[in-house]
């Protein structure tokens, strides 16, 4: 699986990088058949929200599969994410199965 990982407005961290590479990893065994992965971190001043966000578009067969949270910490923010795209790669993996 390939990853693309990108920081807007805020500066790379490898820490952070390698976090999540791990993580995206972990999913892609869990499930098989990811392709590809772009992964942005931004940063938001806003003061009603937290302001850290993370948004990861996962590439495989059929549609995309899109998820993105605002939390007070970018490792918070990519755990909440990776937990959605998992649960979105199981309905989307329920579905498939009858029709293999």
């Amino acid at each position: 699986m390939k990853i693309d990982i990108q920081f807007v407005n805020i500066d790379t961290s490898e820490s952070l990088k390698t976090y999540t590479t791990e993580k995206l990893n972990k999913l892609n065994e869990k499930h098989g058949m990811l392709i590809h992965a772009d992964v942005f971190f931004k940063k938001e001043n806003d003061p009603k929200r937290h302001g850290k966000i993370c948004e990861i578009e996962l590439s495989l067969s059929g549609p995309r599969v899109f998820a993105s949270t605002n939390e007070k910490n970018y490792e918070v923010a990519v755990k909440h994410v990776i937990n959605d795209l998992d649960r979105q790669l199981k309905k989307r993996k329920s579905v498939l199965k009858p029709y293999l």
